[in-house]
């Protein structure tokens, strides 16, 4: 069974539960653990034979044997149990809920879909990784379109993406990481690009390929199951690597180093923090990110990204940074971040992209490619690129050749 068939299969599905209010979110989440129990029983048969990291009496054979409010419970029990886990399980599971309304309907989407997903005797084990990772992403591409469901600001278009890692060029041996990475697109397409450019890899190489070279930040818990999930399916990860950490990559330098960053920010320029006193009167503090490596203190979450991945990269490490206009063109700290990073770094493009490449509509960005290396002597090695029509304002050579002579 091919891609589109089978994300039309479970779209097809998903507007059958919509009329039970369940959101495209709630679909995908639901069946994100419904998949992997599936996959964890295949697995665990012939002619794999491996052990099964879920516990006994809360596998994919105990959904099968019930029915009802009876699965209904179960199911319940099997998110709370699986939750408690470690490692990639409690990754997978930690917080989980049942959004169904109607047991029927999980039942059918259990036996019918996820249990039967092609011709008789197709498994999801046994289809490439190209074919279920790519059918997975398509729904997380439709649930991004989905504009109510807010999910876009976790999306960056796989479009852009590719030409990104395109131009990165990740070998074989390097370590990436993204520090805000999403449902994982910046991750998936440097694997993808490796293994496409590189066939001959030994299987020393592969293996590390697929359990030591990548590494994501994710601070939202739902968001960072759905990019765990979305590795797994193209063959990233096990219950003894989990290659994605929820939390706030900005708190503290994590000790890693790396050979590429490969990263799109959440865009909104102010962290803040709400306060609620106690006679109910509402105040905003801003979240200023003190840490020893950075250039300078600031509340501007786009500036701290450039400094963190400016701290994540091994000397001699490349970076793409996807940040919003004019952010680096800002005084005071922008300032201070912006000198700092064309000394101490070889900054060598800039790329204007147009408007409407995101699902959030009106942003307006560009991509940032720097090295972890001294600068360029001639300034005007720099290059800017603009997609943007020409009525828009454009980077003009000699404003680059300013800027960066002015660097210090």
């Amino acid at each position: 069974m091919n891609t589109a068939t089978i994300v039309q299969k479970l779209w097809n599905y998903c507007n059958v539960l919509r009329d039970d209010g369940m959101s495209y979110g709630d679909y995908v989440e639901q069946l994100t653990y419904l998949l992997f129990l599936k996959m964890a029983d295949e697995r665990s048969r012939q002619p794999y034979n491996q052990a099964s990291p879920v516990p006994a009496g809360y596998d994919w054979a105990s959904l099968l044997r019930k029915d009802g409010d009876e699965l209904f419970d179960h199911y319940r029990h099997t998110l709370e149990q699986l939750g408690r886990q470690k490692g990639l399980l409690g990754l997978i599971f930690n917080k989980s809920q049942n959004k169904f309304q109607d047991p029927a309907k999980l039942r059918r989407l259990i036996v019918d879909l996820i249990d039967k997903p092609g011709r008789p005797g197709e498994t999801w084990v046994s289809m490439s990784a190209d074919v279920k990772g790519d059918a997975y992403e398509g729904l997380l591409e439709k649930n991004a379109q989905d504009t109510k469901s807010g999910a876009g600001q976790y999306f960056t278009p796989r479009p852009l993406i590719q030409a990104i890692v395109d131009a990165m060029a990740p070998r074989p041996g390097e370590t990436i990481s993204d520090p805000a990475c999403g449902t994982g697109g910046f991750l998936l397409a440097a694997h993808d690009y490796v293994v496409k450019h590189y066939p001959n890899m030994t299987s020393a190489e592969k293996k590390k390929l697929r359990g030591e070279s990548f590494k994501g930040w994710e601070l939202v818990q739902a968001t960072a199951r759905l990019c765990a999930m979305n590795m797994l399916l193209h063959g990233i990860g096990s219950q003894e690597f989990e290659p994605i950490a929820v939390g706030d990559s900005l708190a503290a330098d994590p000790g890693e180093r790396f050979d590429l960053v490969l990263t799109n920010p959440p865009f909104g320029k102010k962290s803040s923090t709400t306060i609620v006193g106690e006679e109910g009167k509402v105040s905003k503090e801003r979240d200023t990110v003190e840490r020893d490596d950075f250039w300078a203190t600031t509340s501007n979450k786009q500036l701290n990204f450039v400094q963190h991945v400016k701290t994540l990269l091994k000397q001699n490490g490349r970076a793409a940074l996807v940040l919003p206009d004019n952010v680096l063109f800002e005084g005071g700290a922008g300032e201070t971040i912006r000198r700092k990073l064309l000394h101490d770094c070889d900054v060598h493009t800039l790329l204007r992209l147009p408007t409407g490449l995101f699902y959030a509509q009106g942003v307006k960005a560009n991509v940032l490619f720097f090295d972890k290396k001294a600068r360029r002597q001639n300034p005007v090695d720099q290059e800017a690129v603009d997609l943007r029509p020409a009525h828009q304002h454009a980077l003009h050579a000699q404003d680059r050749s300013a800027e960066a002579g002015g660097s210090g």
